[in-house]
């Protein structure tokens, strides 16, 4: 086999619109509801197929973050192990998202692996089996492989796809690193919302139930979100630190990103129901 090699794969960021949290499990891991969009933005990734098994990442990560570690490395190991196959790759990420900025960015980069390399690698497996290996990997994984806006519950897993507005987001990233595990462990962390139904919440006020904690912990995020909201219905995505707001148009969303303060860092992005990840699969 000669080397293939595969450039432009997408690993867009995604909104949660809103975030729920209904409880806590015996085993940990906390009951939510949330709905998830994808952006028109985010991380780019290029593969080489190789005939040796070796897997290997270049990207402009700081150098203290150990390839071992990065959930791209993890899900190409993951899928060989899965599928027996003796092909490696060669893989090259730019990365653009924010890390533990709560737009997905790590989980979207593992997801874009496994879609990508199950096609190149021609391992054959279907939506459903790699959204399971993805499930291994993190939470949010499965959303990307599934690649269609959707309305999640369980940890996350339980994915119902819905079409819903796509409206244009100015997105703030604070200079901070949010812990996804240590909010969820935080004692102060609401757990209690009731769970109602998709179409109760389609037309329900959408709010985040991590907001109040994160921004009482990183005043960074407050201050973003407390300068959004002048402008525009806003919410904090995820466990943070980005936040958004939701404009009909990408005039007054670039409009409002050129009065952003320049100690803040931002993009404007349009939310899409299909996945940047789905489009550029269909084109192989």
């Amino acid at each position: 086999m000669t080397q293939t090699l595969s450039l432009g794969w997408p690993a867009p960021a995604k909104l949660n619109l809103f975030l729920h949290i209904n409880g806590r499990r015996a085993d940990g891991y906390h009951e939510l509801q949330t709905l998830f969009q994808f952006l028109e933005h985010g991380d780019l990734l290029d593969f080489k197929i190789t005939t040796g098994s070796k897997i290997s990442l270049h990207s402009n990560l700081p150098s203290s973050i150990a390839d071992a570690d990065n959930l791209i490395v993890k899900a190409a190991n993951l899928l060989q192990q899965q599928t027996g196959t003796h092909l490696g790759a060669e893989i090259w990420l730019d990365k653009k998202l924010p890390m533990g900025g709560g737009v997905g960015g790590g989980s979207s980069d593992a997801a874009t692996t496994l879609v990508a390399l199950n096609s190149l690698w021609q391992t054959g497996l279907d939506n459903q089996q790699l959204a399971a290996l993805g499930l291994k990997l993190g939470a949010d994984v499965p959303i990307f492989i599934h690649g269609h806006a959707a309305f999640a519950e369980g940890v996350g897993e339980k994915l119902q796809a819905v079409d819903i507005p796509e409206h244009w987001y100015l997105v703030i990233a604070p200079d901070v690193h949010v812990s996804t595990a240590e909010i969820f462990q935080h004692p102060d962390l609401p757990r209690d919302t009731p769970k109602v139904s998709l179409t109760e919440l389609l037309s329900a006020n959408w709010k985040n139930d991590c907001q109040t904690l994160v921004c009482n912990a990183f005043p960074q995020v407050a201050k973003a979100l407390a300068w959004l909201l002048e402008y525009a219905p806003s919410r904090m995505t995820g466990t943070g630190a980005c936040v958004f707001g939701e404009f009909k148009t990408q005039q007054q969303a670039l409009e409002c990103l050129a009065q952003m303060p320049t100690t803040f860092h931002g993009f404007v992005a349009k939310g899409t129901n299909i996945s940047p990840l789905q489009r550029r699969l269909t084109r192989c």
